[in-house]
């Protein structure tokens, strides 16, 4: 689990809610079921219109690949490919294929397994290319749609504002009902500008960042591959795929 993601969820509604108390007002007043349900029911409403079905339903799904912490172990993977290469050096490229079980990564595994199959080392490169590129666009697809959230919601919480405001003068003989309306104007906007920025797009962000990181595992995983297909020099390949360490890693390995 992304911890900074929950944590960050958690200290800014505990921040507007402390902040709420502080100021000797009642948490309760800001939590108003008709306000929350404007905004994010207009929200998610103008989201499915801007976007086709499969897209809203991936852009749900990829919430968790903002609140999960994928281990993207760049040392194994490096030295898994280095291993790969010392073997085809010494029996060729067929005795990879006893190995491929032992790959838990579906994009490695397919990889490999057209190295066996044979591929041209160029076909190679494009084919998996072709799915980073692709599976990218897709996350990035999921990422608009908290992104296209975050620009709907403020202006929803305008209209909150306005339909609360709309009831107030509709109640004007009657004071009693004139605080509710009164809340749900304010608190509607509260929440549509509360989303937006300390939600929809952080979400967007954090699943940019996260796709990125993946395509660069995977442009990592390209370049030993399309080494191995080429009967590349282990060393050499190993100087290659070792730039993609952090410099303090590499640093600590050229010591040694």
């Amino acid at each position: 689990m992304d911890i900074a993601t929950i944590l960050g969820v958690v200290i800014a509604i505990g921040s507007i809610l402390g902040g709420q108390a502080l100021e000797g007002g009642h948490i309760g007043s800001i939590l108003q079921l008709t306000a929350f349900i404007i905004v994010i029911g207009g929200t998610i409403g103008a989201c499915c219109v801007q976007n086709p079905l499969p897209v809203v339903i991936k852009a749900m799904g990829s919430l968790s690949l903002a609140i999960s912490n994928p281990h993207h172990d760049v040392k194994g993977t490096i030295t898994q490919i280095l291993d790969l290469a010392n073997v085809s050096r010494k029996q060729g490229l067929l005795a990879l294929e006893g190995k491929i079980k032992d790959l838990h990564d579906p994009f490695f595994k397919k990889g490999l397994q057209l190295i066996v199959d044979g591929t041209d080392p160029k076909a190679l490169q494009e084919i998996l290319e072709i799915e980073v590129e692709h599976h990218e666009e897709e996350g990035v697809l999921a990422a608009k749609v908290w992104e296209a959230a975050g620009g709907y919601a403020p202006t929803v919480g305008i209209l909150g504002a306005v339909l609360g405001l709309i009831h107030v003068m509709e109640n004007l003989a009657d004071p009693s009902k004139l605080g509710g309306g009164i809340a749900v104007a304010f608190v509607a906007t509260v929440y549509g500008v509360g989303a937006a920025n300390l939600f929809f797009l952080p979400i967007a962000n954090k699943i940019k960042l996260k796709l990125k990181e993946e395509a660069g595992l995977r442009t990592m995983v390209i370049l030993g591959l399309v080494g191995l297909a080429q009967g590349e020099n282990p060393r050499l390949l190993q100087e290659k795929l070792e730039s993609y360490l952090p410099q303090n890693e590499r640093t600590k390995d050229e010591k040694k």
